[in-house]
């Protein structure tokens, strides 16, 4: 259980040193990882290649794959997936930052309670981690993960590692967007997987003004909405599920986003840090 492979897919809009700051923190694991799987989904800026070129050089197991059309999260990860050679993958942004005991607590946990799917708790920040803003929690067991699911994603993507073998099974990651990670996990519960949540947080979120812009405004609410009839439709919610739901994203995607930050950091965050 030791052996596990990262995935991490990379796009033109990242700033080196973010990518470079990822990459270090899951290298630098207590347990590190003896495959490393970096998808570039489209052209990069010449700042970013110069990066990944000398990333390539300090650490020999970093696999880069370089695709020149980009073809979004969903997609670039499951043609990422291809390559990850260990059965346990960790799924890892390119802007993040991992504690150095995440990978180490989260093999013990796929061990312990014979888990296909384990996350854990996180920090958000904003420009360094000494800048904390809020800590994203999920359920913990997997009766609590199975019924969170109808109305939220049960899991933090940032710091998720699942069973490669039941990824497939589940069809893999389906172009899906804003809602590629949740739409999978609700495929891999049904299909009888294991979820565990690990209520210490184990990662750093890069967070601020423009993590909330992206989920407002009418194209990702009418996504939103598109996303939730279809989890409805395929029975992964009940009728007053999807209502409520739908509900709350109208609300969310609709106002300003000064008051979706608020929103977020009062009401669909557990904790707000000092």
């Amino acid at each position: 259980m030791s052996k596990y492979s990262v995935l991490m897919s990379v796009y033109i809009k990242e700033k080196p040193e973010n990518l470079r700051s990822s990459v270090e923190s899951m290298m630098n694991q207590t347990v590190p990882p003896e495959d490393f799987v970096l998808y570039c989904d489209g052209l990069l800026t010449n700042q970013l290649y110069k990066e990944i070129d000398s990333l390539k050089k300090q650490y020999t197991i970093l696999n880069v794959i370089y695709n020149e059309i980009p073809m979004g999260l969903g997609n670039a990860l499951n043609n990422g997936l291809k390559y990850c050679k260990n059965d346990i993958v960790a799924r890892m942004d390119s802007d993040d930052i991992a504690k150095p005991e995440r990978m180490e607590l989260q093999l013990e946990t796929f061990i312990k309670k014979n888990a296909d799917i384990v996350s854990a708790a996180l920090l958000e920040f904003s420009v360094s981690i000494e800048n904390i803003i809020n800590e994203k929690t999920v359920p913990e067991f997997d009766s609590q993960i199975k019924d969170y699911s109808k109305r939220r994603n049960p899991f933090n993507h940032p710091c998720v590692c699942f069973r490669k073998h039941q990824v497939y099974m589940a069809g893999g990651y389906i172009d899906c967007p804003y809602f590629e990670d949740y739409f999978l996990w609700l495929r891999m519960l049904k299909n009888g997987c294991t979820g565990y949540n690990i209520q210490k947080p184990l990662l750093y979120m890069r967070s601020g003004n423009e993590m909330y812009t992206r989920r407002g405004g009418l194209k990702y609410t009418a996504k939103a909405l598109k996303f939730r009839k279809l989890m409805y439709s395929m029975k992964f919610c009940g009728f007053s599920d999807f209502i409520i739901s739908s509900c709350g994203h109208i609300l969310i995607g609709l106002i300003p986003n000064r008051l979706r930050m608020i929103f977020y950091s009062k009401m669909l965050r557990h904790k707000k840090k000092k």
